[in-house]
């Protein structure tokens, strides 16, 4: 960028100044239309981007890397007002301002002058006493890596205990509200950093650094830390509600494509249907029986080894025919896919000596040695995204399936040693969080150049970016427990608060469950009825007991769970579950327009209550009841034995109870009944399913 304007924040009257204190004031400029703040080997860069939104990067390298990481959408340009004054400067983007001092300290405003986030400067730098202190700790600190050019980088800002945080992606705990919370910024089974947050100050924040680190929101500060980067890199924006603030951002990072209509619907899978005939003959049972069904799935090892992309022929032997059937039924069929290349495949030493898989620093080059020594693809080198993409298209989608499940996304690691990974585009404490997005992407740019619309594709991990790549996200394999289901309550709702409407469970949880246990009965009931109001509704799991294997060979090798079908259970379970099919079917118009809403303007689904009514204090409270679209509020039953609950109702609506027709005022917290049967449902003002 060309610079202009610049000002010494010293001045030239002050001699008495010791030439000590004089290098601890930086300089102001005009850099274009960005805010410029140059001190030592720091450049810091304070830019708009988008409306009422900043990027602000910072780095010592000699030259700012260029990376945009999550914010790859074009924005309209903006002007924004820059003030340059002796010991201040100030930028100015619609509702936000950004101010930075002469020691480099910078705070953030909205429109009506309040304070929405300041950075934690502690030294002795400033004369005039705004940050005076001897604690001498930095806001930006950059401690340098030695041997390289990278750095251990924390970020600190000033924290009020009064603001509650929401997003920031998949976390296996119970809590909506994230303050107070210590996060790691690392991607596991199960758990998925998205680091994008909304505070109920009226400020979003995304972290736009895919390193390793974490994030703890303490209640005297909050840190920002990356393992190994070259710059500081943050994306902020000021809205009155928290639509604007979610809106804001997916202007920025992108939306969800439409979901296809037969994604609404309900998805049948289970681990794992071992045989052709087998997952046929459940298709054909639905059918029979008249149930509603969109989606099937064929599970992991129907492959001959891991990083052979096709159908084992042994155990599938007319995959042509099957997709054949299946179309004609109307049920789409998706295929799993794993990252993992074992050893033994037919494209290990070609995709070895191409560089195409990720590699080790130490020790023998062995990633992950499930059912096999392996390595993963490494999806941030085009050339691998292009190779696994022609065998997936050669093997599968010529052959109809056009939805695809790809697994094992974080990757997973047999040991999570993130300093022993390194991929195309760096070492994994560095870039490792953006591997998930280029697994989507891989996808997704094969099947869009293909002429595909309206793509989805099941994902188990997700980064800032993902949604626009089709991503569907679950929340991985978790256990079969009420506890694991109130988990999945909060982090379903903060993907969507963090940018990723697309989201879904196992309904049922994956590991842990008996299909004879009446305690799981009642778990398998409360979670499907959670699940028809979820984004995407996919009974999944690995049951016991386990089934005999269908072979030796192949895929066979790796055991089947018990029967996972809706009328796999009692009588009484089988006619709650077939209910809420058809209440899953009966909504799709409406569910359709939702969709919309995510796919145009980034809303999220399933959201809290306060997105809706942001006025409402109590709806900020809020943590055990959500909003499915504007007009659907649901209160899931998250403990065993519970038949009744209390919920709230916010303000400013009528609310109507879907079981019982009674219209109750907004504003109020009322015990409902809970019968087994009954998920408790309320329908705004005059809205009807």
């Amino acid at each position: 960028m060309e610079e202009r304007t610049i000002v010494n924040t010293m001045g030239t009257s002050a001699p008495e100044v010791a030439n000590e204190k004089s290098r601890l004031f930086g300089s102001f400029c005009k850099a274009d239309n960005a805010l410029c703040y140059r001190l030592g080997a720091e450049r810091l860069f304070i830019t708009p981007w988008g409306e009422n939104s900043f990027r602000v990067t910072s780095t010592k390298c000699a030259v700012m890397p260029d990376e945009r990481w999550a914010l790859t959408e074009e924005v309209k340009p903006v002007r924004a007002t820059i003030r340059i004054e002796e010991m201040q400067a100030s930028i100015t983007n619609g509702r936000i301002t950004a101010v930075i001092n002469n020691v480099g300290k910078i705070e953030y405003r909205n429109e009506k002058g309040e304070l929405l986030l300041e950075e934690y400067l502690r030294n002795k730098n400033d004369m005039h006493g705004s940050t005076t202190s001897s604690l001498m700790i930095d806001a930006r600190e950059f401690k340098p890596l030695i041997g390289g050019d990278e750095y251990a980088l924390k970020v600190r800002f000033v924290s009020n205990p009064s603001e509650k945080i929401y997003g920031m992606g998949q976390y296996q705990q119970p809590y909506l509200d994230l303050k107070g919370m210590d996060l790691e910024l690392a991607h596991r089974n199960s758990q998925a950093s998205v680091p994008f947050m909304i505070s109920s100050l009226g400020y979003g924040f995304l972290w736009n650094n895919p390193a390793v680190g974490r994030v703890n929101f303490g209640k005297n500060i909050t840190t920002w830390e990356a393992a190994s980067t070259k710059k500081m890199d943050y994306w902020i924006t000021a809205g009155d509600t928290p639509a604007m603030i979610e809106e804001a951002y997916a202007s920025v990072a992108g939306t969800v494509p439409m979901m296809p209509d037969y994604a609404m619907g309900f998805w049948q899978c289970k681990l794992r249907y071992q045989t052709q005939e087998e997952l046929l003959e459940v298709a054909r049972e639905y059918k029979r029986r008249g149930l509603p069904i969109s989606v099937i799935v064929v599970d992991f090892f129907h492959w001959p080894l891991q990083g052979e992309w096709k159908f084992d022929p042994v155990y599938w032997p007319d995959p042509d025919a099957m997709i054949a059937e299946l179309k004609e039924m109307g049920i789409e069929l998706m295929v799993s896919i794993w990252p993992t290349v074992d050893y033994r495949s037919e494209n290990f030493t070609e995709m070895k000596e191409r560089g195409l898989l990720i590699r080790t620093d130490r020790g023998y080059p062995i990633s992950m040695d499930f059912q096999g020594n392996t390595l993963h693809y490494d999806s941030t080198n085009p050339e691998a995204r292009a190779y696994v993409w022609e065998k997936a298209k050669k093997n599968y989608y010529s052959k109809g399936v056009k939805v695809f499940w790809l697994d094992e996304a974080e990757p997973e690691y047999t040991y999570y040693d993130f300093d022993n990974y390194r991929y195309f585009l760096g070492p994994d404490v560095q870039v490792g969080n953006i591997y998930p997005v280029m697994y989507a992407k891989t996808f997704f740019d094969g099947m869009k150049k293909e002429g595909q619309e309206n793509i989805i594709n099941l994902l188990r991990c997700a980064w800032a970016g993902s949604q626009k790549y089709g991503a569907l996200v679950w929340s991985g394999d978790i256990m079969s427990s009420f506890e694991s289901l109130r988990d999945q309550f909060a982090a379903g709702l903060n993907m969507g608060i963090a940018g990723i409407p697309w989201w879904t469970t196992d309904i049922g949880g994956f590991f842990g469950a008996d299909v004879r246990d009446p305690a799981f009965h009642e778990l398998l009931v409360r979670w499907f009825e959670y699940g028809t109001f979820c984004p995407v509704m996919r009974l999944h799991g690995y049951r016991w007991p386990i089934q005999p294997q269908v072979g030796t060979t192949g895929g066979a090798t790796c055991l089947s769970g018990a029967p996972n079908e809706v009328w796999s259970y009692t009588d009484e379970v089988y006619e709650i579950l077939k209910d809420y099919l058809f209440l899953r079917e009966k909504m799709k118009p409406y569910i359709t327009t939702i969709m919309q809403q995510a796919h145009e303007k980034g809303t999220p689904v399933m959201r809290p209550l306060f997105y809706d009514f942001p006025e409402d204090g109590k709806a900020w409270e809020t943590e055990d009841a959500y909003m499915f679209g504007p007009d659907v509020l649901v209160a899931p039953v998250m403990y065993a034995g519970q038949t009744t609950r209390s919920v709230y109702l916010p303000a400013g609506a009528v609310w109507t109870n879907y079981w019982t027709g009674d219209k109750l005022e907004g504003g109020q917290t009322v015990s409902v009944e809970a019968p087994l049967e009954q998920i408790p449902l309320f329908m705004r003002d005059a809205f009807q399913l």
